[in-house]
């Protein structure tokens, strides 16, 4: 099969495509012919060598860890997909990623496909949806009436984040450029300060929980805004943990855990109307298509999911 591999860690000219094998599937596995995927700071951050340490994988390495596509084999313990059904997961994280024509996926880390969602739209949700799902319900554990700052809300696990909340009924406020607040506004933030004129820990004050994406000085700030007894989470950063007892806050760093239950809700949500997913980019799966994918989420500067779709 074509898959698009590094050989060793550097820039974007390392990404060639090449031919490599099939992946195997064991029993709880399921082979996925891959229609789209979508690109995750994760993988060029991988690829750069900075997780190298953290995320020790044997060359070749296939990046990417979303993908939507069609069933074609199925291992003998899986009982609740099939071959041809459409499928969505963020799949484990190996070595054998979803910039390829196929892919293998543990059956617990499936959701089916709704028919009114396209493989482009499923690609650009698994991890940061799920990132946004399991940080809000399960780590800040957010109830209707509450306060909510989501730092970053134009990114892909802000996109998302918004809209969950807004479900909730949280009082949503979010951080962006000035050009993104309307947009943002759109998907239900409730307030939108603009990160590069003001300074939200001089605004805001008792709010009930912090969703991190940014890290440094803005992780730290976050502590000063949150009343004692609320939460914070972070996805970019460790915890002071002196300064979160000092704050009186509940905070930890959190990595999300590939769930093809909540995925199930989440893909559910979108198809009920109740969240859009919200696409930067499409390119091509190609070795050109995935330089320009990474290069585009290197800019930080996306409005949503940068995309890679399979020729039809």
């Amino acid at each position: 099969m074509k898959a698009v591999v590094i050989n060793e860690y550097g820039d974007r000219s390392k990404l060639q495509m090449t031919n490599i094998a099939i992946p195997e599937t064991a029993d709880d596995e399921v082979l996925v012919e891959v229609k789209a995927t979508s690109v995750n700071p994760i993988d060029w951050k991988l690829r750069e060598g900075y997780l190298q340490e953290g995320i020790p994988l044997k060359f070749p390495i296939v990046l990417g860890w979303d993908v939507a596509g069609v069933i074609t084999r199925t291992g003998s313990e899986v009982k609740d997909f099939h071959t041809g059904d459409k499928v969505l997961a963020r799949p484990d994280l190996t070595n054998r990623g979803t910039y390829a024509e196929y892919t293998a996926v543990k059956e617990n880390k499936l959701a089916k496909l709704p028919d009114n969602v396209s493989f482009e739209e499923a690609a650009a949700l698994p991890l940061a949806g799920l990132t946004a799902w399991q940080g809000i319900y399960d780590k800040l554990k957010v109830e209707s009436g509450q306060t909510v700052l989501i730092q970053g809300g134009a990114g892909g696990v802000g996109i998302i984040g918004i809209q969950l909340l807004k479900h909730i009924g949280a009082k949503v406020i979010t951080t962006a450029s000035a050009a993104n607040t309307d947009f943002l506004k759109g998907l239900g933030a409730d307030q939108v300060i603009d990160y590069h004129t003001e300074d939200f820990s001089e605004i805001l004050h008792n709010v009930d929980a912090v969703f991190d994406t940014i890290g440094g000085d803005t992780l730290t700030k976050s502590f000063d805004i949150i009343k004692p007894g609320g939460r914070l989470v972070t996805i970019s950063g460790q915890i002071d943990e002196a300064l979160a007892k000092e704050k009186q806050v509940e905070a930890e760093s959190m990595w999300l855990i590939p769930n093809g239950e909540q995925l199930t809700e989440l893909v559910n949500l979108v198809s009920e109307g109740v969240a859009k997913v919200v696409i930067d980019s499409v390119h091509p799966f190609s070795e050109d298509g995935v330089k320009a994918a990474q290069e585009v989420s290197e800019s930080h500067h996306a409005k949503g999911k940068i995309v890679i779709k399979m020729a039809d």
